[in-house]
């Protein structure tokens, strides 16, 4: 008899994958992105800012006196160096021309002091205010220096103390002064000055970092030789109200403008680019762009800012 061979066993019947719907892609509607827009601007400019006061404009401080250095040095070796309001042509001199080194020990301060007191001067050193004698001379010359941003030059003025020494190079010469008081508003002033004497004041924010609360005076009698005074074509009458102690300048209204709008178009186009290329490629190409124009335009509106701050 034959043996009757098993037939293979059915295999189970594969059942179909149901159809997958498509996805759907959610456009974000325009409203969410023009708002997404006004977040990117307000974001980008935050962080321009506080980069500028803190980190990047220390950096420019330290290039500009660098730079201002090297020129002074040269002048000074060539006996060219400013020694009075106007330059060799008999023109006023141009504000953020170097005109001394500034030198203080106890407080590891070596600075170029730079023509003019502007906010937009201060960013890059200590400045001269145009309408008192140079450093060195007969009368009262006044030098500002910030005390928390853009490098910070005077933050330490402070812990100054009667009889502390230091010096001020400029082209007539060395100057050695002496402290000999330091005050704030409403204290009272010093002793007129004696005729054919010298003394300096070094102004800066007082209270705390970036919350200024009035000025701190530093006044110092010049020990060394009197120099005379150079040809004075800049009374305190032209001065102008930027150059003043904790004043601000309104000029930087247009370029704080001109910032701004192409910082918005920059946006704008940020937007239009993510809807077309995706989200990481937008963001790898505009980061740069979007960075350098925050860090611009902060520069500028820091100019809107107390000089001294």
């Amino acid at each position: 008899m034959t043996a009757v061979q098993d037939a293979p066993a059915a295999e189970p019947e594969q059942l179909a994958p149901p159809p997958r719907k498509p996805r759907r892609v959610r456009r974000p509607r325009p409203g969410y992105q023009v708002f997404g827009t006004v977040l990117t601007l307000l974001g980008v400019l935050l962080i321009g800012f506080v980069a500028d006061l803190a980190v990047v404009g220390s950096l420019r401080h330290a290039r500009d006196q660098r730079t201002a250095y090297a020129h002074l040095r040269s002048e000074l070796a060539n006996a060219t160096a400013p020694v009075s309001q106007t330059d060799v042509n008999g023109a006023l001199l141009r504000p953020g021309t170097p005109v001394a080194l500034l030198e203080i020990p106890q407080l590891g301060i070596r600075e170029v002091v730079l023509e003019g007191t502007s906010s937009g001067v201060l960013r890059s050193g200590p400045g001269h205010r145009r309408d008192t004698p140079m450093p060195g001379q007969q009368g009262t010359s006044v030098i500002f220096g910030r005390r928390a941003a853009f490098g910070g030059p005077f933050t330490d003025l402070p812990r100054l103390a009667p009889g502390d020494m230091f010096r001020v190079t400029t082209g007539q010469g060395t100057a050695v002064y002496r402290v000999t008081d330091l005050r704030l508003a409403g204290d009272p002033q010093p002793p007129v000055l004696a005729s054919g004497a010298g003394r300096i004041t070094l102004v800066t924010a007082a209270g705390r970092r970036y919350l200024p609360e009035g000025t701190l005076r530093v006044d110092a009698d010049l020990v060394s030789t009197p120099q005379p005074l150079g040809a004075v074509k800049f009374g305190s009458a032209s001065l102008p109200a930027a150059e003043k102690s904790l004043a601000t300048e309104p000029s930087a209204w247009v370029p704080v403008v001109l910032w701004g709008e192409a910082l918005l178009l920059a946006a704008l186009a940020l937007t239009w680019a993510r809807s077309r290329w995706g989200r990481w490629q937008t963001w790898v190409a505009a980061v740069p762009v979007l960075g350098w124009l925050g860090v611009a335009a902060a520069g500028e509106i820091a100019r809107l800012l107390p000089n001294l701050l």
